[in-house]
């Protein structure tokens, strides 16, 4: 299916505007790849799902043979390129919600293990079950998926945020500013959407994604509230 324009254009204004993801791997991806790394042996290609500006998809290709990082924001690839100059990952643009140029990945690399974090629930209604998809196509029958979704408790921590007396942190604050709307799915929702394409969960429990941003009175980093699903076939 087609991504709106509407929401094409929201995440390429984000990036025009953002340096750089708002975490880094030493905080978030680090402890997450140590949920992951029992159900892989690094010997496939990662598909870094949504990439963003590439740091989790850099800190992937230390551990993986190969790793693609794919992301909707043409904007955002050329930004992970520029980041990259030594060619650590490679970085091109991707509509998951597309099934064709799904496919064409898949039959590219062959089975990999797949990491995707924070896109469904940003993500059109419309278009959740083609990017549940989009997670198991690259994945085939031999490899596994890594996700991490906001639980629904965490619109109330990102409200909380913007509502602190000293106004949002910049990147959340940038992130209402150009229409896009996080943690706008229900708990459910994701193991039953990974479900439907004939995935099944090995693992899975929740945990905070620690962000780098900080309250307004600097006290403490932002926490969001997350579950983690390892999944195959």
């Amino acid at each position: 299916m087609a991504v709106p324009d509407r929401c094409k254009e929201a995440w390429e204004s984000f990036w025009r505007e953002t340096a750089v993801r708002d975490y880094d791997a030493s905080l978030s991806v680090k402890s997450h790849l140590a949920l992951f790394e029992p159900f892989v042996d690094g010997s496939k290609p990662v598909v870094d799902l949504g990439c963003g500006s590439c740091a989790t998809t850099r800190f992937l290709a230390e551990r993986f043979a190969r790793a693609a990082g794919v992301d909707l924001s043409r904007v955002v690839v050329e930004h992970a390129r520029r980041a990259d100059p030594s060619g650590t990952a490679e970085f091109r643009q991707l509509n998951a919600a597309e099934p064709e140029q799904v496919r064409a990945l898949h039959a590219e690399l062959g089975d990999a293990d797949v990491h995707l974090r924070a896109v469904i629930h940003q993500s059109e209604p419309a278009a959740r079950p083609a990017i549940a998809a989009a997670v198991a196509t690259p994945a085939g029958r031999r490899g596994r998926a890594f996700i991490v979704e906001a639980l629904a408790v965490a619109k109330t921590v990102i409200a909380d945020a913007v509502r602190d007396a000293g106004g949002p942190p910049p990147k959340i604050a940038r992130v209402f500013a150009h229409g896009l709307t996080p943690a706008e799915t229900e708990d459910e929702t994701v193991p039953e959407l990974l479900q439907e394409t004939g995935l099944s969960a090995l693992a899975s429990a929740r945990a905070d994604l620690v962000m780098t941003e900080c309250r307004a009175d600097g006290s403490s980093r932002t926490g969001l509230p997350t579950q983690w699903l390892v999944a195959g076939r």
